[in-house]
């Protein structure tokens, strides 16, 4: 995605900038391929995405490895409690309290200390690689790490868990202080990397969305998951251009997959392909964050009202609420086979990701990019545009999906590495991410995107249109034709 250190006006289409040598942009604006991208090699060797997947595969190597080589001899099901990673208690975020924040480190710093030098030292190292700054990274990410720090212990104290209110929140909230108030520092800059962290978090959770998942619900969950989704999508998109008009088609865009396939992840890896600004990023993720936390409290309120079947109900959680998490806060409210069938239907879901983000990047590079610059775009630009870390996640999937389901004892050394270590990774990850964009966004920048108040007006409408399409379709799968009697 292209930086926006200047506010643009809302009133031209938002085109592509220059990224890894991707495209770049005429003098009028208008976007053009460049014909000096980098080789493949050289790319590898130095690009953010290629090194995310990096960066994911070695923290994967490591976790899966300590489990195995600490795995006793012959352990089966009965002997799972015994199975943890030994990395568990290095990697921790700060614990639930109730009137003290001291409270939330008395049993966590060796994790928080454990998780700051793993992913500084990792980070530092691919800085270095990849010939960046990786002096000024090590000297500002000790702040940007105390700010995460900060949002997660807000977002663990006791009564502040209760409502659900995840940290992403919180960490977006004291970035926009700082950014909106002080400002960010300069010297703050060489460690707000927030793509670098999210695509990295991205192909961690590759590793715990596992194929298995979608075979136990079968064709009932793709039905409600991949039939759904794409329907709204396009539709969605269609309504912005043709009824609201809405100036910027990555805009656009990029709300539509954040509303449609998964909230945050999906928004990302589509603002990647589009080439959105981060402005646009920040104001889809703000609008998904906001009404994930609304449905998480009333969806489930609806659907006892409604007095819908257990698995309607929770499959219809499952395919409209954004957050992974959420959907899980929810259908725990309905009960355990609940949560299980609302959490599976929302991973069948989250592979959408991968075959969205490549799917709007063909279409921006054969359709928007053309009409917009008036010049023919290569095939080969599509290649070029695709967010690499995408084939991180989906690789990272399928690797742990055969170990999960092909190899003895499996699924317990998946699970135990992802509870013990790469989870929590991740989760630093993304609230490392939600900091970096809120220092990064300012609301003076962020106006005009509001202008006519047509992006909210595109999440509602959007939203609705998902709530009632994914109601039926569960009743459908779940409630008919796949109803257990």
């Amino acid at each position: 995605m292209s930086d926006a250190d200047t506010p643009t006006d809302p009133s031209k289409p938002i085109t592509a900038a220059s990224q890894d040598g991707a495209a770049t942009a005429t003098e009028d604006g208008r976007v053009k391929p460049d014909a000096s991208r980098p080789s493949l090699r050289s790319d590898m060797a130095t690009s953010e995405d290629w090194w995310a997947i990096w960066v994911g595969f070695t923290i994967l190597a490591i976790a899966f490895f300590a489990v195995l080589l600490t795995a006793p001899t012959g352990f089966d099901a009965e002997g799972a409690e015994k199975l943890t990673s030994p990395l568990k208690p290095y990697l921790a975020k700060p614990g639930k309290w109730i009137s003290s924040p001291l409270t939330a480190f008395e049993s966590t710093w060796p994790g928080i200390l454990g998780a700051f030098i793993t992913i500084g030292v990792l980070f530092t190292v691919a800085m270095k690689l990849r010939r960046k700054d990786a002096m000024g990274f090590a000297f500002a990410f000790p702040a940007i790490f105390a700010l995460a720090t900060i949002a997660y212990v807000l977002a663990s104290q006791s009564t502040v868990k209760a409502y659900n209110l995840e940290y992403a929140l919180w960490a977006l909230l004291v970035g926009l202080i700082i950014s909106n108030t002080i400002e960010t520092p300069a010297w703050l800059r060489p460690a707000i990397l927030t793509e670098f962290f999210i695509k990295t978090g991205l192909v961690l959770l590759g590793a715990g969305v596992l194929m298995s998942r979608l075979m136990a619900l079968g064709l009932p969950g793709i039905g409600v998951a991949w039939v759904v989704t794409p329907i709204v999508l396009v539709s969605t998109y269609l309504f912005g251009q043709k009824v609201l008009k809405i100036p910027s088609r990555s805009l656009n865009m990029v709300i539509s997959a954040d509303m449609s396939v998964c909230g945050v992840s999906a928004a990302i890896a589509t603002a990647a392909s589009c080439r959105a600004k981060k402005e646009e990023l920040s104001l889809a993720i703000g609008l998904s964050l906001s009404f994930t936390v609304v449905m998480m409290v009333v969806l489930p309120i609806l659907i006892e009202l409604m007095n819908l079947p257990m698995a309607v109900g929770a499959a219809w959680l499952g395919g409209t609420i954004d957050a992974t998490g959420a959907v899980a806060a929810a259908g725990a409210v309905l009960g355990d086979e609940a949560l299980e069938i609302a959490s599976t239907v929302k991973m069948i879901q989250n592979i959408l990701i991968g075959v969205t983000a490549f799917l709007v990047a063909t279409y921006w590079v054969t359709y928007v990019e053309k009409d917009e610059s008036s010049q023919r775009v290569g095939v080969g630009e599509i290649w070029y545009r695709f967010p690499k870390f995408v084939l991180g996640f989906i690789i990272a999937s399928i690797v742990f999906s055969l170990i999960h389901g092909q190899v003895a004892g499996g699924d317990l050394l998946t699970d135990a590495m992802i509870k013990g270590s790469t989870k929590t990774l991740r989760g630093w990850f993304f609230c490392l991410a939600f900091v970096c964009i809120g220092l990064e966004t300012n609301f003076r920048q962020l106006l005009p995107y509001f202008k006519g108040g047509k992006p909210m007006v595109l999440y509602v409408c959007g939203q609705s249109l998902n709530l009632v399409l994914t109601l039926l379709m569960s009743y459908l799968m779940f409630g008919i034709l796949f109803a257990e009697n």
